[in-house]
């Protein structure tokens, strides 16, 4: 379609978009960022749910803007035969439809993948639910929220004895996104091969068992329910937070070597030849003893003077920043991870970059910005040859 002006390795490819709030959005996010036109196809009046999430920047939800930036819009129901055909005028030109229904809806308006895959044979349908398409779960509706309960990160959160405790972001939708952001692109060189598109489903659940990495691997290993731990690891110590004389630093001495530099940066050398500390295993069974140990050394000095002399001795470590501190951080500003657009009021909106960096294309520090709804309504159309 005519309008293209993105750069990137995805630019030429169509993306018609049907997803709302995070999961989808975020996947179509990233891959507007990565160069492809995306067309939000939103519900006519209020559109994606988001729109109406606050906190609002001149008049718009931040959360919103922050997710669709460099997208177009165009309002259409899907159950009105005029709008219908306009939507089937943009999928003869799509090469990825995103959408985060809950299972049956797209079949019920048919638009369902069975119902799409002969008449638009390259089409990449790529559907982000909470329990995807198959299983006795597949009709539920869920939240992040319901997945990160369910899938068993949120008994790893937290500290021991403390309430169930939700992941600080939404990674429940997050991780849907970037998995199927990741399957768009497998389909995507599948069909440079085959000529045949594919559908991509991705259960928000499936994903949140897929990040869970070490606790699967200890409760297979062991038969023992991992729990919270704070900020302690499960399997490598010292690699956690300790307290210094005002406040709170993260030290992550992953081997031997490197626990034998900490016990001299403290200047308790003999900790690295205790019988108790002397391998890895050995250390994360009397973790409480050596954090105690580790501690008293660490109170003596403010958490500045520790970060300045850990870092100089290649101890790996960091402050414990918020979000005001890490957005300001002079490595991410280095590395473009903040960027901005315009607010839709004629001011400016400061929301995070795209971490992908590609030695081929620009890292721009400005950005298009999101769309009001149905602000590209009569530009599309006019690509269609439609008349409003």
């Amino acid at each position: 379609m005519a309008g293209e002006d993105a750069s990137g390795p995805l630019a030429g490819l169509l993306v018609v978009d049907l997803s709302r709030i995070l999961a989808g959005p975020y996947c179509t996010l990233v891959l507007a960022d990565l160069g492809a036109r995306v067309i939000k196809v939103e519900v006519p009046g209020g559109g994606d749910d988001a729109r109406a999430y606050g906190p609002f920047v001149g008049g718009r939800s931040a959360y919103f803007l922050s997710v669709n930036r460099g997208k177009q819009s165009i309002s259409l129901d899907l159950k009105a035969e005029a709008d219908r055909a306009i939507f089937e005028k943009l999928l003869t030109r799509a090469d990825i439809l995103v959408e985060n229904y809950r299972p049956g809806t797209m079949e019920k308006l048919g638009y369902g993948w069975d119902q799409l895959k002969d008449q638009f044979p390259r089409l990449i349908y790529a559907a982000a639910s909470g329990f995807g398409h198959s299983g006795p779960y597949a009709r539920r509706a869920a939240y992040d929220m319901v997945v990160q309960a369910m899938g068993g990160i949120m008994s790893l959160t937290g500290h021991a004895g403390g309430p169930p405790t939700r992941v600080g972001t939404s990674i429940g939708d997050i991780t849907a996104a970037l998995f199927a952001t990741i399957g768009i692109n497998a389909a995507l060189y599948h069909r440079e091969r085959t000529g045949r598109g594919m559908k991509v489903d991705v259960a928000m659940l499936d994903c949140q068992v897929a990040i869970l990495e070490n606790a699967i691997a200890r409760y297979f290993a062991t038969g023992q329910v991992p729990g919270p731990l704070g900020a302690r690891h499960p399997s490598i110590t010292p690699f956690a937070a300790f307290a210094c004389a005002d406040g709170h630093i993260v030290i992550a001495a992953g081997n031997d070597a490197l626990f034998r530099k900490l016990a001299q940066t403290l200047g308790r050398p003999a900790m690295a030849d205790d019988a108790r500390f002397a391998s890895n295993d050995l250390r994360t069974q009397n973790h409480e003893a050596l954090g105690r140990e580790m501690e008293a050394a660490l109170a003596a000095r403010s958490c500045a003077d520790w970060l300045a002399a850990l870092e100089a001795d290649g101890v790996p470590c960091a402050p414990i920043n918020d979000v005001g501190q890490a957005v300001g951080d002079a490595q991410i500003a280095a590395r473009r991870m903040i960027v901005e657009s315009d607010d839709g009021s004629g001011g400016r909106f400061r929301m995070a970059g795209n971490p992908i960096k590609l030695s081929g294309f620009a890292d721009p520090a400005t950005h298009p910005r999101a769309p009001d709804l149905d602000a590209d309504r009569v530009a599309i159309l006019r690509e269609l040859g439609v008349a409003e």
